[in-house]
Parts: structure tokens; sequence; C-alpha cells
């Protein structure tokens, strides 16, 4: 507006000296550019302050909550050694469980954070480290099924925090939808990992949706429908081919390293 209002006084004066016009396009020009140049810069310099800010909150956050974690895991580890009740030890392990998941819960938001500001460093990943974890940490929820793991000596260059979290979702997946008693085969061939399971299958009408954010096959099924999309999302930024082979026998994942 200012502009516009200073435009209008420069023509008027000059509308009787065409010859003036020029100079005068000139210096509306100049003026625009230094009034926008200050204003563009006291705005986003509060933007980015504001970012800043932001981020600082939540690694200060962040740090907070691993202080009380560490403080009742350390406790429940003494707790453990001091006792021989059975009944008391489950339920210290559980606890002891519950805070081995809130680690990986900061550990997905500290990544997250990072991945946002910094650019990830890619390393020499050994798969197996990976594969092992992740069993691990399902052995608790995953019931009766059976999970059939082939050991592998595969070495991919990739982003480590990424790739747990595909593994993770991928057999997440493969214990929700498979059937009772059912099994789960994890194994490698050549340059590509293997999770298949004999659960109920995807119809095929859906292959093409079950990357879409939110999307459940099963509405009966507890979760969000993030799991694949975020797999989906992972595998793209890390060069990472994804494969579903899915009948009513079963579904295959292949992840395929380049």
């Amino acid at each position: 507006m200012f502009i516009l209002f200073l435009n209008n006084i420069i023509i008027n004066l000059s509308y009787y000296n065409s010859s003036l016009y020029p100079i005068v396009i000139i210096l509306l020009v100049v003026i625009s550019v230094i009034l926008y140049k200050n204003l563009s810069k006291s705005i986003l310099d509060e933007l980015f302050k504001s970012d800043e800010q932001i981020q600082q909150t939540i690694k200060k956050t962040l740090h907070e909550l691993n202080t009380p974690v560490s403080t009742i895991k350390l406790n429940t580890k003494i707790l453990l050694k001091q006792n021989n009740d059975e009944k008391i030890i489950q339920k210290l392990n559980r606890i002891n469980t519950s805070c081995d998941d809130l680690f990986e819960l900061y550990n997905d938001m500290e990544y997250s954070i990072q991945k946002e500001v910094n650019s990830i460093q890619k390393e020499n990943v050994n798969i197996d480290e990976l594969i092992i974890k992740s069993i691990n940490k399902f052995e608790d929820i995953k019931q009766n099924i059976k999970i059939i793991y082939t050991k592998t000596t595969m070495i991919v260059f990739t982003d480590k925090r990424a790739l747990q979290i595909i593994i993770d979702n991928l057999i997440s997946n493969a214990i929700k939808y498979n059937k009772i008693n059912g099994t789960i085969n994890i194994y490698t061939n050549n340059n590509s990992l293997f999770i298949k399971d004999i659960g109920i299958g995807i119809d095929m009408k859906n292959i093409f949706k079950v990357y879409d954010k939110y999307y459940q096959e099963n509405n009966q099924t507890k979760g969000f429908g993030m799991g694949l999309f975020t797999v989906k999302t992972f595998c793209d930024e890390n060069n990472i081919k994804l494969n579903i082979n899915s009948d009513d026998l079963g579904t295959e994942v292949i992840l395929t390293f380049k």
C-alpha cells in the first residue's frame, strides 16, 4: 500500500515531464526491494527463531523423559536381583519391558528431530542384528505365533534407524494379521529380505491402497493404519525396493537393497 501511494505521488509530480518517468520507475523498484528485504528479514528471523525454540524445547523434554525412565529401569534391575517370588519377578519384567518400549519411543522421537534438522548419516548395517532385536521386542505379544528366522550375514549400507523401524513394522504386521498358531518365516536371499506370514492376506483390489496413510485392510484390528505408509516412506527415502505378494494363504513382503 505504501509503494502504491508513493507511486501515485511521484507519477503526479512527473506528469508534466515524461522524461522523468523511467527514473521514477527505477526509484520505485529500488525502494520496493529495500523495503521487501528489510521487512521479510524481520519476519523470517522471528519464524526461524520460533522454530529453533520449539526444537530446543522438544529436545529438552525428551532428555528429561529419558532420566526418570532410566531411574525406573535401574531400580527394577536391583529389585529383580533381590526377589525370588515368581509373580513379582514377572511384574518387574513387564515394567522392564515397558521401559525398553519408552526408550524406543525416545529414540524414534530423537531420530525424527535429527532427520528434519540434519541429514542422517548412512552406515554399514548388519541386518541380522536388527531382525533379532525386533523378534525379541515382540516376544511377549506374539502369543502362539512361531517366528522362524534363518540367520543371515547380509550387510547393507543404509540408515540404520530407518531400517529398524521398517523391520519392526513388517514383523508387527505379520503378527497382527496372522492366523492363530500361525508362523512367520524370515530369511534373506541374494540382496533381499523376505518376511512371510500365513495370515488373512490382502484383497488384491486393495493391494495399492495399503501404502495410504490411515488405511487398514481389517477394521477389526487395532492400529492407526500407519505401518505400511511408514515402511513405504522410509523405503523410498533409502532406495529400498518394496514388494508385497499376498493371497488367502498369507502375505510375503520383500525388501530389495540396491
